[in-house]
């Protein structure tokens, strides 16, 4: 009799630990509950059951069956207190009826009192709660031969199901809840804003996208030569593309070449075109970039890679607007707005000699700035959901983000700006487990974030230096770590630093310094990026205190890059 007794105790504990584990692998209760209750049907005696959910009309229907047809699911709808269901729902209690064809309030919805003549059929009914409330009800039948079988066993199992049951159903109406609040924000803001210009296919509501979908509405009529400025990632081509579609040369060809690509023979020929016979391989005469885009638009990306010999071409044909074929002797016109775009410093390479000064003032005619996504966050949540969308619509998914993995993404650094971030949404939603996409599904949270490398790459034309006074000025390295959170600097416990705190701090930083870096905010960027972000290090960089350092970020509003 105890190892009876022991076998069934082990039996009813397995079968709640594998229910708790189907319910908590989604929150797609339908499916879970599905599952559940198959595997409840296949460990015990029952031979069908199902959940039926209150609605806000007070009417219960249909959530999930299993052991019923088709037709049948769709006649499980009742009303509070009709039928045994009903009353279940109205009074909160459990319900066992021994054969229910001997019980007046059965009303044998879905034929199941019909289906084994002469054998009495049991019927166990458990109300689910959450949240001191009845928000459904849970059903099982099975076999009562002679009415004989003692359901207590049966009854408390169903109990404990049924509040495993409403745990996952206010979990999943919570998030829900959190979910449709969350849209309900991003969509007021959209109003509250009601930003004047916008660009189709470009996601930008922050003020400094603002700018510069000013700057695009005003120079996108002319044919004045744009230069693209920003950090790579940044979306300088889908500007470039905006500037054409809102020309009046949109009906005409877009050409986008990049630069850094192809070598410099190759980058002429592609550019210039060439005769037949120009060089080996050469069988017949071939149009460049700059004939296939007349009458439209060519756009020049990576402008700061090209070489010294080929800006001098360049620069010939940005002047004439014409050029001769490689190979040729005869002059070509084109009539081509040219958009150029860089991530280079330009200002510097022209000190440095790496640049002609002619071409850079033939370039920089109109020069839009993109700002890097770090400094536009509240356009991520905004462009976060953009990308999701289109993977959804891509992939035939219905992933959505969590509040927290709203968080996580509007706190990263992002190095690789929309770019990084894009492809960080389509590989967090593709590795997720399950359709909602929490902060656990980043691979920041593990450590695992590849671009956190990307803090000690410092660009190929920062000059470097062991004196202070010899580092220009530099700016914040294309490749920062995308999963360092930068959040703001949390408050201070010690009172503020005197007025002569900071003035240390300009003192110290030039006191050997002939003029570079110029500015306070530059050498302490500098000093972090050179002590990998670490105050101390970098206070004592600088000959100043840590407290002069932590209340000069402060006031310079340095967001501290965190590992």
């Amino acid at each position: 009799m105890v190892n009876t007794q022991s076998i069934e105790s082990r039996r009813e504990l397995n079968a709640i630990y594998e229910v708790s584990k189907t319910l908590a692998t989604s929150l797609d209760v339908a499916k879970t509950f599905r599952e559940a209750l198959n595997y409840l049907l296949h460990a015990f005696d029952w031979r069908r059951a199902f959940v039926v959910l209150g609605e806000s009309d007070g009417k219960l229907n249909g959530l999930c069956a299993v052991g019923l047809t088709r037709d049948e699911q769709q006649r499980l709808q009742f009303q509070s207190n009709e039928g045994i269901v009903g009353r279940v729902f109205a009074n909160g209690h459990q319900v066992l009826v021994p054969d229910v064809r001997a019980e007046p309030l059965f009303l044998n919805r879905t034929g199941g009192a019909d289906q084994s003549p002469g054998v009495a059929v049991a019927m166990l009914v458990t109300p689910i709660r959450a949240d001191r409330q009845t928000i459904g009800v849970l059903a099982v039948d099975c076999l009562n031969p002679g009415e004989k079988r003692a359901f207590a066993n049966d009854l408390q199992l169903l109990k404990m199901v049924a509040t495993l049951m409403g745990q996952a159903l206010l979990l999943h109406r919570n998030v829900s809840v959190a979910h449709d609040n969350l849209q309900d924000e991003v969509r007021r803001m959209h109003k509250v804003l009601k930003p004047g210009k916008q660009i189709p296919h470009v996601v930008g509501n922050s003020t400094p996208m603002q700018e510069v979908f000013a700057q695009v509405h005003k120079v996108a009529g002319t044919r004045t030569t744009v230069l693209l400025r920003g950090e790579s990632g940044t979306g300088k081509e889908v500007i470039a593309r905006a500037l054409h579609n809102l020309s009046n040369r949109k009906n005409e060809v877009f050409v986008s070449v990049n630069c850094a690509a192809l070598s410099e023979s190759l980058l002429e020929s592609e550019l210039f075109g060439h005769e037949k016979g120009a060089f080996t391989g050469a069988q017949a005469t071939r149009k460049g970039r700059f004939e296939l885009s007349h009458g439209g638009t060519l756009f020049l990306d990576e402008i700061g890679e090209i070489s010294m010999a080929f800006q001098a071409k360049l620069l010939r044909v940005l002047q004439e607007r014409e050029f001769e074929r490689v190979g040729g002797s005869t002059p070509v016109k084109v009539d081509v707005r040219l958009i150029l775009a860089t991530n280079r410093n330009l200002e510097r390479m022209v000190k440095a000699g790496e640049f002609r000064a002619d071409l850079y003032y033939r370039i920089n005619v109109v020069s839009i700035q993109l700002p890097p996504l770090r400094e536009r966050r509240e356009d991520i949540p905004a462009m976060a959901q953009h990308f999701l969308e289109r993977f959804n619509r891509e992939n035939e998914r219905t992933a959505q983000f969590s509040p927290t993995a709203i968080r996580v993404l509007s706190n990263c650094y992002w190095p690789g700006n929309v770019r990084e971030l894009e492809n960080c949404v389509e590989r967090t939603a593709t590795m997720a487990q399950g359709d909602l996409i929490t902060d656990l599904a980043f691979p920041c949270k593990e450590n695992r974030c590849l671009t956190q490398v990307l803090h000690h790459i410092e660009r190929e034309d920062a000059v470097v230096s062991t004196r202070l006074a010899d580092i220009p000025v530099v700016e914040i390295p294309t490749g920062a770590p995308a999963a360092a959170s930068a959040p703001p600097m949390p408050a201070r416990s010690e009172a503020a630093p005197a007025d002569g705190d900071d003035v240390a701090v300009a003192e110290s930083a030039a006191s050997d310094s002939d003029g570079k870096p110029e500015g306070e905010r530059e050498r302490l960027i500098w000093a972090m990026e050179r002590c990998g972000w670490v105050q101390a290090k970098a206070a004592r960089l600088l000959k100043i205190s840590p407290r002069q350092m932590g209340y000069a970020l402060q006031k310079n509003g340095i967001e501290v890059r965190k590992f």
